[in-house]
This record gives C-alpha cells, structure tokens and sequence, in this order.
C-alpha cells in the first residue's frame, strides 16, 4: 500500500495599501481573472489544495483591507498568519512607505526573531504602468533585498507577470517540496518549481513558466465595501 502523502497548510495575509492590486494579484492566481472595476475590501478567504511532488498543500489566502478601519481584525489576521505577502504600487510612492509601516507592524506583533522565521514576499505591483514608475526598483531592491533580507519582485496583475511566481517563492521559503513527481503530473494541480542557485525561484512572465492550476478553490468568507 503506498504512503500517505505529506500534508502541508499555509494561511497567507495578502497586506498593502488601498488599489494597489492585492485584490487583483489573488484573483489572477486563483481564477485567471482580472478587472479594471475597483472594490474595496474588507476580508476576504480563499482556500485552495495542491497536489505538489508526493506531499499535498492546502493554502488559505486572506486578503485583507487596505484600510486601518478594522484594526483589531488586522492584528487577529497578521498574528494568525504563517506567510506575508506585502504588495506596494511601483505607480504610488505613497504605498511603498506604508509597506515600510506594515512590516514594523508584524515585527511589533510576533517579532523580529519570529518574523525572520516566516516568508515574506515584498512585490511592486502594476509593473505594466512603466512610464507612470515613481518608485525605482533598484531603490526597492536595496530596502528589501538587503536591508529587510526578503525576496522581492514586480508583478502586473493586469498582465499576469511575476504572479504564479509570488506563490511560488512564498511555498520554496517555507520548505515545502515542489518538483512534480511523474505519479502525480496527471493531477489537475501542480507546482513545479526549480531555485535558482541563489535560492530563488527565476522571474519572469508567468505564461513562460510551468503553470499552477488550482483545485477545489472555494471562498469560505467575505466581506467587501461597495
């Protein structure tokens, strides 16, 4: 009888300013979707389950409001959380300054030593928006990469760029396995994912990578403002 395999749940917190596309990020990786129509939100889950190599993931995703109107409901999300992914528009120079303040958030609340603990991805959104750039990425690089020591990337949920991808880094930093494994290429769900030699996953457009399909996606709660 062959074994069980693995079985692995990350809860993601999805964090960053008002329109700067974390909304739009989610419904791409989860749908393949994207509009130009603006909602806010307040909270919303979605649940997902991988087949990944021999080892089954579960990812719970919370988008959370750009907002500071519920507070008690952020701190519950970032204490809750075993994954961040901090989203900033390169557009809004504004965003990138509260992701600065998000960051010393998460670190009042769990710490610095148990935040070095967790992934986090930083991503500058709508990087389709190029000739509209206030925020240099070499300049976003420096913060992220060498002073916070994050992974970092640019992303356009518009055009799909990067988003596979910040998913793909989120579950490498947290050690969960993702070569396929022959038994398991026939499933609906797969993750192939190859580092790089200095640990992170290639960039680049999603549409040239192995693609990640989801499986049994649901949406166990919501809350939006119209």
């Amino acid at each position: 009888m062959a074994a069980e395999p693995q079985q692995y749940t990350q809860r993601l917190v999805v964090l960053g300013a008002a329109g700067v596309g974390k909304s739009a990020i989610v419904a791409q990786f989860l749908f393949e979707t994207f509009t130009e129509k603006y909602k806010k939100t307040v909270e919303e889950l979605y649940c997902t389950e991988y087949d990944v190599y021999e080892t089954k993931v579960r990812l719970d995703i919370l988008d959370t409001s750009g907002s500071f109107e519920f507070p008690a409901m952020r701190k519950l999300s970032i204490t809750n959380a075993n994954a961040y992914l901090l989203v900033y528009a390169i557009d809004n120079p504004q965003s990138f300054e509260e992701i600065k303040n998000i960051r010393q958030e998460i670190i009042d609340i769990r710490g610095e030593a148990g935040m070095a603990k967790l992934p986090v991805v930083v991503v500058g959104n709508k990087c389709d928006l190029e000739d509209k750039r206030q925020v240099p990425k070499e300049d976003a690089e420096l913060v992220v990469e060498l002073a916070w020591q994050h992974v970092f990337l640019e992303s356009s949920a518009k055009e799909r760029t990067n988003v596979v991808n910040i998913f793909k880094q989120l579950l490498h930093q947290a050690h969960i396995p993702c070569h396929l494994s022959p038994a398991l290429r026939r499933r609906r769900a797969s993750l192939p994912v190859t580092p790089s030699t200095n640990g992170h996953v290639p960039h680049g457009k999603d549409e040239e990578k192995p693609s990640m399909r989801r499986q049994n996606t649901r949406r166990r709660s919501s809350c939006k403002v119209q």
